[in-house]
């Protein structure tokens, strides 16, 4: 009866279950069950050592770029990392965005090459694009974002660009703002109304906005 109803969307099911399931499914289907359990990836990381042992050997390319020609002034050359774009949208406000609630574990469509200093956890670092406008002029339809999924601390996110989950609306990108006891995702576009967070929708931070490039009109 209990499987019914989670079938029905009647009910959800508690963490112990989610945990259970994310035991049966295996890896990487486990990390969306346990993610829905409130655990994230970070947390298991640092009290399982083998886990981090395994995510170690996948951290951030580093590159060293070279300079072409014969000039007689030599450049200093920085270091490069390379950071993975996913194959996932995070919506402004009034979109819905991809359901994916554990970025790492997103599909790689392709790579960009940054800075380091850009990127303060390489290994935890991605870039996604962005569909919707409410956060226009700051980051318009279209953009790529990069995200630092280790940064979720919400009180050193207040008035920071992040990225948000909920099951309903998916990812959203919005900026993190508290007025009092209430915090908001509040867009930038102010034609596009604020998102109040509270239990009822339990909306997760996931990522901190590093930065963000688009293409010119």
């Amino acid at each position: 009866m209990a499987i019914s109803r989670w079938e029905r969307g009647a009910q959800e099911p508690v963490a112990g279950s989610y945990i259970e399931l994310g035991n049966l499914a295996g890896d990487p289907l486990c990390w969306y069950f346990w993610s829905r359990a409130g655990l994230r990836k970070e947390d298991l990381m640092r009290v399982m050592p083998r886990l981090r042992r395994r995510f170690s050997q996948t951290g951030g390319i580093r590159l060293q770029m070279a300079t072409a020609g014969a000039g007689r002034k030599k450049l200093s050359v920085p270091e490069l990392v390379a950071i993975p774009v996913l194959k996932v949208v995070a919506a402004s406000h009034g979109e819905k965005g991809d359901s994916a609630a554990i970025l790492n574990d997103a599909s790689v469509e392709s790579m960009i090459a940054a800075p380091k200093d850009w990127c303060p956890n390489p290994s935890a670092t991605t870039c996604l694009r962005v569909q919707g406008n409410s956060m226009s002029p700051l980051i318009d339809d279209g953009y790529i974002v990069a995200v630092d999924s280790s940064q979720t601390d919400h009180v050193k996110l207040q008035g920071r660009v992040v990225i948000a989950w909920n099951k309903d609306m998916g990812l959203t990108v919005s900026r993190l703002q508290r007025y009092g006891d209430t915090e908001v995702l509040q867009p930038e576009n102010r034609q596009y109304e604020s998102i109040v967070l509270d239990n009822k929708h339990s909306w997760k931070i996931l990522a901190k906005v590093l930065w963000w490039i688009g293409k010119a009109p």
